[in-house]
């Protein structure tokens, strides 16, 4: 879908300046959008390497299997069928560890390494199980406590405090989280009785 509606986005920005004849304006913004694209890819780039040095930190010295053991309760609550595979749980965890500390574009990988080892354990390979789709749906909501990615930027941008958003962060992520479990609890659910 993106793949037409980016051309189409960039055509009427062509013929809106020539019909108004701010070809100029265009050339300024696309040289300027191309600047803020990198200045901005830059700064998250430093934070990510050093987050996601952290995090490989963290897997080596045994702190993310200490914390899939402290979040097992939660995980086997909410993945039951897993109860006996540390192993997709242990990446589950893992992947939520990242984005509980904030860290969105660090906890991709860790959420496509749980992704491949749902898959393993997974009956049907040609349908998502009901352990990928709540997986998906709580890595979608990013429950987060600090919200390192958003931090960063509003610091960069001048902000005196930037974390001045964690209150209003952790209640709408804790929020996104519980309402996507439950409809996709129930989506499961739904799905098994029209079976």
């Amino acid at each position: 879908m993106m793949n037409y509606v980016w051309p189409v986005m960039i055509l009427f920005a062509f013929f809106a300046s020539v019909v108004t004849g701010n070809m100029s304006a265009l050339s300024k913004a696309v040289i300027q959008g191309g600047q803020d694209a990198v200045s901005l890819l830059l700064r998250l780039v430093s934070m990510l390497c050093l987050w996601g040095g952290i995090m490989e930190i963290a897997e080596k010295a045994g702190v993310t299997a200490a914390f899939s053991k402290l979040l097992s309760p939660v995980m086997r609550l909410i993945f039951p069928k897993l109860r006996k595979n540390e192993y997709a749980l242990e990446a589950i965890s893992m992947n939520i560890t990242a984005n509980i500390l904030g860290l969105g574009n660090a906890a991709t990988p860790l959420g496509l390494e749980a992704m491949r080892r749902l898959q393993l354990v997974n009956e049907d390979t040609n349908r998502a199980s009901d352990e990928m789709v709540v997986f998906v749906v709580m890595n979608t909501a990013a429950m987060h406590i600090i919200p390192t990615t958003v931090a960063t930027l509003r610091g960069q941008y001048g902000s005196q405090s930037p974390m001045a958003i964690m209150p209003a962060s952790i209640l709408t992520s804790a929020c996104a989280l519980f309402v996507a479990v439950f409809f996709a609890k129930l989506g499961n659910r739904l799905g098994k009785r029209k079976k």
